[in-house]
């Protein structure tokens, strides 16, 4: 029989079984404290581990604010789009570019080809993101989604759209592939209209899922942005210009219509324009918005000016006569286009003449006229807040010769925008009243500014309706049904060396109804090249249509008197049509 040694029972050896329990329980223990370690005394690498692999930081995109016309109708709005980015660190991993159905079929719904997708992963092969396409519409996105191809993914992104298309355009401008405004209305209201963006820190698991929000930081809601604009006002006002541009060969052509009443912009119109959904072929001369930018010299518009500072100063009284026999300063002939040896004030505006305003102008102090012309605006900015506008020109001197005071009296030497015409004539329809021009609307009554007699500046606006009337120069503006206070007027352009070219500006400015003015409205014509280039055979006919299609939008009553009326019939003889306006 064998004997069995002492503490072995069996096959069981004591000691060995101590041993391994000791060895067991060591482990334990050791295992425990390492996990108490990591856990509770020193997490932070742990930590910091976990969060580089989950965390991650996402921003919060606001979309881009409405444009609105002044009823609500939208004119910008942006609409969800997709961007198409590649992780060229995770193509490469996955074997790159390759030549299949897929990646064919990525490229060619990219309308691009498919080595040049490859050759700029491989231009980057450690980045992790780079763009391959922008403002995808979301079918296409869709489906490039649907190919699964490792390492192109998709975001979020916005892309402005103009649902009248062209209408507005120079006066809107447009945004970048980033939604940052860079023209227009979207340039000058930019941060308005973007609003603020948030972020927020997420915990994403294995498949890029959201599981926990951590901490936000909420974004600022984009403001939707209502202009003065009424987009049928405009609609018909660029439609007027476009074909008064075609049918007297012009290279461009503006208009701008005010409200008389409240300052406010109802249209702006200009042209050449673009359609800024699609902006293949325009070029940087169709973007300019001509109302606010492009300056010019008035020419026979100021002459509403020069008469109310001549009655303001008490040269003249409203029935005045005043000489208009032709005469000559420094060498300089002064004279009309007709031949009219006296006329009364109402006689000088209805034809239009030089002679007449430029006896006022030397019967007068230089500095009242001047300070006339600065009281309605000229060569001051019009404060309607967009960017591109023009101060125009207003000259500073401190000697006047004669011929500069007489040339002066009739639009020459003095540079002024579209808009700030229509400001003028906007201050004489409010007989008197200059109020600040708005873009945006607002709600009467605005208050404005006394810059000449009521009783003047309705005398004046009263002797302007002769101007539409037979007889004068602007009878082309005329509205049928209503009564029109207009002035016409023709200037030859300055070239690139400041002088005096074979090349004019044809404009016509007025109000209506002129009982009652509403609305004020300049149109300007540039460089007409079909044979006529007088604002009375240009223009004229151009506001006629615009300021007849705008009092029957708005449902004016017509306020015509029957035609040879006394009280609007000029005083002097009446002669032939041939004035230049």
């Amino acid at each position: 029989m064998r004997k069995i040694a002492p503490g072995v029972v069996g096959n069981f050896i004591q000691w060995r079984f101590a041993l391994l329990c000791s060895a067991i329980l060591m482990c334990l223990v050791f295992l425990l404290g390492r996990v108490a370690w990591l856990q509770i005394i020193s997490p932070e690498n742990l930590v910091k581990q976990e969060d580089m692999r989950s965390l991650r930081e996402e921003t919060i995109t606001v979309p881009r604010g409405m444009i609105e016309d002044r009823t609500g109708r939208p004119l910008a709005v942006s609409v969800p789009v997709k961007a198409i980015w590649a992780d060229p660190k995770t193509v490469m991993e996955k074997g790159g570019v390759q030549v299949n159905s897929r990646w064919q079929a990525l490229a060619t719904t990219l309308n691009m080809p498919l080595n040049e997708i490859a050759a700029r992963i491989r231009r980057s092969p450690s980045d992790r993101f780079i763009y391959l396409a922008r403002q995808l519409d979301p079918q296409k996105a869709q489906y490039i989604e649907s190919l699964k191809l490792p390492g192109i993914s998709l975001r979020d992104e916005s892309r402005r759209f103009y649902p009248a298309g062209h209408v507005a355009a120079n006066l809107l401008g447009f945004t970048n592939v980033d939604d940052q405004g860079i023209e227009g209305i979207e340039k000058s209201f930019n941060r308005q209209l973007m609003g603020r963006g948030g972020e927020r820190l997420v915990r994403k698991d294995r498949h890029g899922h959201v599981i926990e929000n951590i901490t936000e930081n909420p974004a600022s809601p984009a403001h939707n942005l209502m202009l003065s604009i009424d987009e049928r006002l405009q609609t018909v006002t660029e439609d007027a210009l476009s074909n008064a541009v075609s049918w007297n060969k012009a290279a461009s052509a503006a208009a701008v219509i005010l409200d008389v009443n409240t300052g406010e912009v109802l249209a702006m119109a200009s042209c050449p324009t673009f359609n800024p959904n699609n902006r293949d072929g325009a070029t940087l001369n169709d973007f300019r918005n001509r109302a606010i930018s492009d300056t010019f010299e008035p020419g026979s518009t100021v002459k509403p000016m020069v008469v109310m500072t001549a009655l303001q100063q008490g040269i003249v009284q409203p029935d005045s006569v005043v000489d208009t026999h032709p005469y000559t300063i420094d060498g300089h002939r002064i004279r009309d286009v007709g031949y009219y040896p006296q006329l009364t004030l109402t006689g000088i505006l209805q034809k239009s003449s030089d002679t007449g305003v430029s006896r006022l102008s030397l019967a007068m102090p230089i500095q009242k006229l001047l300070d006339t012309y600065k009281e309605f605006g000229f060569g001051s900015p019009t404060g309607l807040g967009l960017t591109g506008e023009s101060r125009g020109y207003l000259p500073h001197r401190k000697f006047w010769g004669e011929l500069d005071r007489a040339t002066f009296s009739f639009g020459y030497g003095l540079m002024v925008t579209p808009l700030q015409l229509a400001h003028v004539y906007a201050t004489i329809g409010s007989y008197g009243i200059s109020r600040p021009l708005s873009i945006t609307r607002v709600d009467p009554p605005v208050v404005g500014k006394r810059v000449m007699s009521e009783v003047i500046a309705h005398q004046v606006e009263h002797m302007m309706e002769s101007v539409a009337l037979p007889g004068g120069g602007g009878v082309k503006a005329a509205v049928h049904g209503y009564r029109v206070a207009v002035k016409t007027g023709t200037a030859k352009k300055i070239g690139d060396d400041g002088k005096y070219i074979n090349k004019y500006i044809a404009y016509t400015a007025g109000v209506a109804p002129a009982s009652n003015p509403r609305f004020a409205l300049v149109v300007v014509i540039n460089d007409p090249e079909n044979g006529a280039y007088y604002g009375g055979a240009v223009s004229a006919p151009v506001f006629s249509q615009i300021m007849s299609d705008v009092l029957r939008l708005e449902n004016i009553e017509p306020d015509g008197l029957p035609d040879g009326d006394p009280n609007l019939m000029v005083l002097n003889k009446p002669v032939a049509d041939n004035s230049a306006g």
